[in-house]
């Protein structure tokens, strides 16, 4: 079954300087029937102005994984980490035991676009810790890449839950399949574009549900890309 989270159903908050959108609840939008999904707590759209930015500010216990969609976004941590993510990087932030990190919009001339998703991690009281790598567009385009994973297989960043996330960028009309292990669920995001999946047509900001389907199949009618969780 698949259910699909429309776009324009997600909270919505503009601040002027952050224009953001929330596909389960956070901050200040709350909705019982979307609370997350399974471990994956939170999947935020968020389009920063230039030179603006989220101030110091502290987590613990979460996994944050932040995927630059357009633009560049510029992180400092307490850890001592300081980075900038492009488009094709993917950061994963594990606040364990408590971690205070700021981000701004490493640009003064163009906003920044980018998807925040947070997951809770099989531990509590873990030691912070901090990854960013890039993934070319070669090993994306076509083909489902793997970006983060349990054990850290294949370049992915390593994630405190059974949780993989992967990829993929298709041309029009291009296709791609994944497998989902039995008894396993699985979120799709489209971060940009449009992708019919076994069938059900996802727009950009799109999310969807599905259980019970172990192979999906992904046709773009345009430039797209999603990402896809594969969780227990």
């Amino acid at each position: 079954m698949i259910t699909r989270r429309p776009a324009s159903e997600r909270g919505h908050a503009d601040h002027g300087w952050l224009d953001t959108r929330h596909t389960f609840s956070f901050a200040d939008y709350h909705d019982p029937g979307f609370m997350g999904f399974h471990a994956l707590r939170v999947i935020n759209e968020d389009r920063v102005q230039p030179a603006m930015g989220f101030g110091t500010h502290a987590h613990r216990d979460m996994e944050i994984l932040t995927w630059v969609i357009e633009g560049a976004l510029q992180h400092r941590d307490s850890l001592g980490n300081g980075s900038v993510i492009y488009p094709g990087e993917l950061q994963r932030m594990s606040a364990g035991t408590g971690v205070s990190h700021c981000e701004y919009n490493a640009s003064r001339d163009d906003p920044v676009h980018f998807l925040q998703m947070w997951i809770v991690p099989h531990t509590t009281g873990l030691a912070p810790a901090y990854e960013q790598r890039r993934f070319g567009i070669s090993d994306r385009q076509g083909r489902m890449k793997l970006l983060a994973s349990p054990d850290g297989r294949d370049g992915s960043v390593r994630i405190h839950q059974d949780i993989c996330l992967y990829t993929t960028m298709l041309t029009p009309g291009e296709r791609v399949s994944a497998t989902l292990g039995v008894g396993r669920s699985g979120w799709l995001q489209v971060s940009h574009g449009a992708v019919d999946v076994n069938g059900v047509r996802l727009e950009e900001g799109d999310g969807a549900a599905m259980t019970g389907e172990t192979r999906l199949d992904l046709v773009a009618p345009d430039h797209t890309e999603v990402l896809l969780f594969d969780l227990a």
